[in-house]
């Protein structure tokens, strides 16, 4: 018997949340770290970085925000992404076709559970070389074609936001939140993909410090 498309997706969605917790893998003792935040938006995730902890000739775009002490990153289809309310066929677009995706960074001053304070906010612990790979995850996001840094597309949903072209293709398997585990996955955490943010939460709340956690 075949499965209604509709069912056959929910069975996927939840699948995404089921996935196994795994072990924390701290860095080795006396080895220095860097704090990143894992912030939820309801159905979406973002990372924050303090922006004085990037690495030098790294993620270019980073520096079209002086004044900021945090930036946020965030990934997802480029239409979808930047409007307010999508509407059903943008929403199906995105869910059901490869389309072309967006990033959005947020300059804001901390503390980062201060800032999101209606968001759940957990902090994670990085070695400085996994640090360094997570941000270069970020800046090879980015779509430049050929150019230095990649230009604003437009503002941001929220505070000094702005979109910015990705590089690959969003769909059904690769989400917003496959993007955050990736990226986090890409700094060394043990961090299996997940296609809904309580899927990628539940594993983060295992090996990480909740920071902020208004719905919980």
């Amino acid at each position: 018997m075949t499965l209604p498309r509709s069912l056959l997706l929910a069975a996927i969605l939840l699948a995404a949340c089921a996935a196994p917790r795994v072990a924390p893998a701290p860095p080795p003792e006396g080895e220095p770290t860097v704090m990143v935040h894992l912030v939820a938006h309801d159905w979406h995730t973002g990372i924050a970085i303090r922006r004085a902890d990037i690495p030098a000739g790294i993620w270019p775009e980073s520096r079209d925000f002086p004044q900021a002490e945090y930036l946020e990153v965030g990934w997802g289809d480029r239409e979808f992404y930047q409007k307010p309310d999508p509407g059903l066929w943008t929403t199906l677009r995105a869910a059901l076709w490869p389309t072309a995706s967006v990033l959005h960074v947020v300059g804001f001053p901390g503390p980062v559970a201060g800032y999101f304070r209606a968001s759940e906010v957990i902090e994670l612990a990085l070695p400085s070389d996994g640090f360094e790979r997570l941000v270069r995850y970020i800046h090879d996001a980015h779509e430049r074609s050929g150019a230095p840094a990649a230009a604003p597309l437009g503002p941001g949903l929220y505070g000094e936001g702005r979109f910015y072209p990705g590089r690959e293709s969003f769909h059904l398997f690769r989400t917003c939140n496959v993007w955050t585990a990736r990226a986090l996955r890409a700094a060394g955490l043990p961090i299996r993909e997940a296609i809904t943010s309580e899927g990628l939460m539940s594993q983060a709340r295992e090996i990480g410090k909740v920071g902020n956690s208004p719905k919980r």
